[in-house]
């Protein structure tokens, strides 16, 4: 590890000297009583990557427990309007004064060493709760980490805490029992998107470096497009789903929720891999690069190939003409971007989501895994409680009813036939026109005011319904200012070329631009 970190300190540092990144603290950050913007840094810490920190740790001009600290003081300032977070770790300042003494001692476990990550509370942690937003897993602590934070905490991340979530990751509007209603930090009128939204609204807000969600149909997607981040939807079995609350693991995967795209690529780095407890993973062998910020590269999209939808646009026309610019930019940036049809498009959309046929069964065995003080077994008990999100009573009650999958002809027909449908139609189009990604808008309808409905369009299905990964990147903003995202999807196990592309729009483009908090 000692000699992979030094590599990436050079690569980090070289990034910083080379790409401009130096940023002089603002007038707002430096009148902050926090007192580790008092000092002399050569970054502005609130809109910081992951390597701008690691050179501030490393050079001793920063620690992690004061990182944390400044982290927790602008939640104790702003998460009130916000509403994003369910629990805060009690021993996180502990854990980061350990971690600062590692390396005071010569031992960075790895890039994400004395870095704070908040995690989706479906997340398991062994020292928090871990609830899916729902008051019926209020206490409920698992057994052990999820393979995903069990992979964080060997890079040296700090789990700051557990982020709300839409309530058993059933919608887009972030709204759960335990955690109340997230709103979105760029207009707290709105929806932050769902279901990962009080990851997305924390990690957007500047409350934590940078975050993990899950998407089911585009949960890590649409929030991050809601908040002006990156979300990374990886490859189903690139990173492991054991230990995460599932919703349908036919469907499901964890990734990354991010202000770049290199933060999103260095926690790619540290959550990919095989574990034998998904045995989706066991493909990933021999498929994940050693690491994927080495296609962080400006001029990732110079003759790129990348085919647009026009099926998957909507009607808003803020919408389809921020898109219309992105098109312009990577065109100026060397990509070569033309329309495609994909065959069967309306066949593969018309499919419905698995999370009605699987939900049950597989929550079923999740209860079953955390033991004997488990406080609850089943969905039945759950129903049962009544310690739940009311909006969620029809959907529960519905999917209890289910008694077998085996015996489901229309489940076993969609397990058969969607994917390969979905794979094989896009294949058809990745190869007919040598691609190296397809475009479309991440969604078609803009953040919602709460107490309304919440649309995203269909869109966001391709990647969970074909299995192949997707990112979305900030592509502009509406007249009114809300955030609009662009979704990039790739081939199986791709994500180096997405990573590329995106890396390069961004640098290319800078929308990335903080919300103004009150």
């Amino acid at each position: 590890m000692g000699k992979w970190f030094n590599k990436w300190m050079l690569f980090a540092t070289a990034l910083l000297l080379t790409g401009g990144l130096y940023v002089v603290p603002t007038e707002a950050t430096a009148n902050t009583t926090n007192p580790v913007v008092e000092r002399v840094l050569s970054i502005d810490i609130e809109e910081a990557t992951i390597f701008e920190l690691q050179h501030e740790l490393q050079r001793g001009s920063l620690t992690s427990e004061e990182l944390v600290q400044f982290y927790l003081d602008r939640m104790e300032e702003y998460d009130d309007t916000i509403n994003s977070i369910i629990t805060v770790d009690d021993d996180v300042l502990e854990e980061a004064r350990q971690l600062d003494q590692e390396r005071k001692d010569g031992k960075v476990r790895g890039a994400l060493h004395g870095i704070p990550v908040i995690l989706k509370d479906n997340y398991d942690t062994y020292d928090m709760p871990t609830t899916a937003g729902s008051l019926s897993l209020e206490d409920s602590i698992p057994l052990d980490d999820a393979y995903q934070t069990e992979r964080l905490r060997e890079e040296g991340a700090i789990i700051l805490g557990k982020a709300n979530l839409h309530e058993f990751a059933f919608g887009f509007q972030t709204i759960s029992s335990l955690g109340g209603q997230t709103y979105n930090p760029y207009d707290v009128t709105r929806y932050p998107g769902g279901s990962s939204g009080g990851t997305a609204a924390a990690v957007a807000a500047n409350f934590v470096t940078v975050g993990l969600g899950t998407d089911t149909g585009g949960s890590i997607r649409i929030p991050s497009s809601f908040n002006n981040l990156v979300g990374i939807r990886p490859t189903i079995g690139l990173a492991s789903r054991d230990g995460i609350i599932p919703l349908a693991l036919t469907q499901d995967v964890g990734g990354p929720i991010a202000r770049t795209v290199e933060d999103a690529a260095v926690v790619l780095d540290a959550i990919a891999g095989y574990d034998p407890a998904d045995p989706s993973t066991e493909n990933s062998i021999g498929k994940v690069p050693k690491t994927y910020t080495h296609y962080l590269k400006k001029n990732g999209l110079k003759k790129a190939r990348i085919g647009v939808v026009r099926d998957l646009f909507g009607n808003d026309p803020q919408i389809n003409a921020t898109m219309d610019q992105a098109i312009a930019d990577m065109e100026s940036l060397g990509a070569e971007v033309f329309e495609v049809n994909i065959a069967n498009l309306n066949q593969i959309l018309s499919y419905p989501s698995l999370s009605g046929y699987e939900f049950k069964f597989q929550l079923n065995d999740y209860l079953a895994s955390l033991g004997p003080d488990a406080p609850v077994r089943t969905l039945t008990d759950i129903i049962e409680s009544g310690k739940f999100h009311p909006s969620l009573e029809s959907g529960l009650k519905s999917r209890n009813e289910r008694e077998s999958l085996e015996e489901d002809e229309r489940y076993q027909d969609i397990i058969t036939n969607r994917p390969k449908l979905a794979k094989e139609s896009l294949m058809s189009t990745f190869n007919e026109h040598n691609l190296d990604a397809i475009l479309y808008p991440t969604s078609n309808a803009l953040p919602a005011k709460v107490g309304g409905g919440q649309g995203a369009g269909s869109a966001n299905r391709l990647s969970p319904y074909s299995g192949f990964p997707a990112v979305s990147v900030p592509a502009g903003f509406s007249e009114e200012g809300l955030p609009i995202g662009m979704e990039l999807l790739g081939k199986e196990f791709d994500e180096p070329t997405l990573i590329k592309l995106a890396y390069a729009y961004q640098e290319g483009t800078k929308h990335r631009k903080a919300p103004e908090l009150e």
